[in-house]
């Protein structure tokens, strides 16, 4: 592992573990190190060693060879460690993203780079207001075996987003606070696009289309009716006039119009609520609700499944999601205005083809130098993608 340092290395990050026992659904004992030129986990070193506990990650993704872990680092008294991993944030949880089915295993990254520079949260946190992930891209070692090339990245969480903390009283009742769902599936509901659902049980982490993020140790009546109170508000049950009126109440009008016009200029196309997190801070004090991407392989021209994405977005594909049906179809409250400042304020500068392409080159440039690319492509080409030639 170490003969492959130099200063324009990636940082290298070794996994001991049994893998045999990884699986998806449990947490496996095992031990992180990375090595990083740049030192920017700790000045003194250039290795770092956490133990860790780590599984699989993802739903579909999890059949193909190369996958992703989620980690978390524990102390020796088996608590929780954060660490400021290539001074990203101080964190205990972490993703390594294996970009299985991305040809040129950028596109999630480069997405999140522009969005992070594009859209804010609507109040201050102590993360800058970030409202995506931020990563770096790694090359991990199973054991000591070379395995690929993978994304270092921290999640979209109850700390990011500034969300306050759910309270549990002496009496073990709990008071839900900040709420974090995530559209989680495709399926035959009509609530992923927030203007139904089917009537079920909500004393599991799941819902419908929706699941639990924060807080998912309490799921219950508590933590799914106020998705339930939006998905109301955004049907039919509620008029235009009423709708009008009151929609700003629910939502921050810029954040809709930043996701809007970055799904479409970078041709997003698995976020429209599946793949999107829905956010509010504390529902006892309100009711705004901010939109956050997640897994953003279908973009810049990828499909879902590695494939070429011959289609271009449109702004229609917004019309049977909620509240954008009302905003962008009816035009209410002016919001196409909004959206073309949005678009006029972006499209020279972030989403100008010269822009977009020239945070790919620089991907590509510290792919190739590195020598990252060359043992991703003869590790995985074809293995489940063929593998862009650089």
């Amino acid at each position: 592992m170490k003969e492959l340092l130099s200063e324009k290395s990636l940082p290298l990050v070794n996994l001991t573990a049994d893998i045999s026992k990884v699986n998806r659904t449990g947490y496996v004992q095992g031990e992180i190190e990375i090595t990083d030129c740049l030192r920017r986990t700790d000045p003194e070193s250039e290795t770092v060693r956490y133990q860790c506990k780590l599984r699989y990650r993802g739903g579909s993704a999890t059949r193909y060879d190369k996958k992703s872990f989620a980690l978390k680092l524990y102390d020796d008294a088996g608590e929780d460690l954060d660490a400021n991993i290539f001074g990203i944030r101080e964190e205990n949880s972490w993703i390594l993203d294996a970009m299985a089915i991305d040809r040129m295993r950028m596109r999630n990254r480069v997405c999140f780079d522009v969005w992070n520079e594009m859209s804010h949260t609507p109040y201050e946190t102590d993360f800058d207001k970030r409202n995506g992930t931020k990563g770096e891209f790694v090359e991990v070692f199973l054991n000591g075996e070379y395995h690929g090339l993978y994304c270092m990245t921290d999640k979209i969480d109850r700390k990011m987003l500034g969300l306050k903390k759910a309270k549990l009283a002496e009496d073990g009742e709990v008071k839900v606070k900040g709420l974090l769902y995530k559209g989680n599936a495709w399926n035959d509901y009509t609530d992923i696009y927030l203007r139904s659902y089917e009537e079920t049980a909500t004393d599991k982490d799941t819902w419908n289309a929706w699941e639990l993020q924060y807080p998912d140790d309490y799921p219950g009546i508590d933590a799914w009716q106020p998705l339930m109170d939006l998905i109301d508000f955004c049907s039919d049950k509620t008029s235009d006039d009423d709708f009008l009126q009151s929609y700003e109440e629910w939502f921050y009008p810029d954040n809709l119009a930043d996701y809007v016009a970055f799904t479409l200029a970078l041709n997003v196309g698995d976020n429209l609520y599946k793949n999107t997190f829905l956010s509010t801070v504390d529902i006892t004090q309100g009711h705004r609700y901010m939109l956050s991407p997640w897994d953003m392989d279908m973009s810049l021209g990828g499909r879902w499944d590695g494939k070429y994405n011959e289609g271009v977005a449109a702004i229609g594909q917004y019309n049977s999601r909620a509240p954008f049906d009302r905003l962008i179809g009816r035009n209410a409250d002016g919001f196409l205005d909004r959206l073309t400042d949005t678009w006029k304020t972006h499209y020279t500068a972030l989403f100008a083809p010269e822009s977009i392409g020239g945070r790919l080159d620089s991907y590509t440039s510290k792919f190739m130098e590195s020598g990252a690319w060359e043992r991703e492509y003869a590790k995985w080409n074809n293995n489940p993608v063929p593998l862009k030639e650089q």
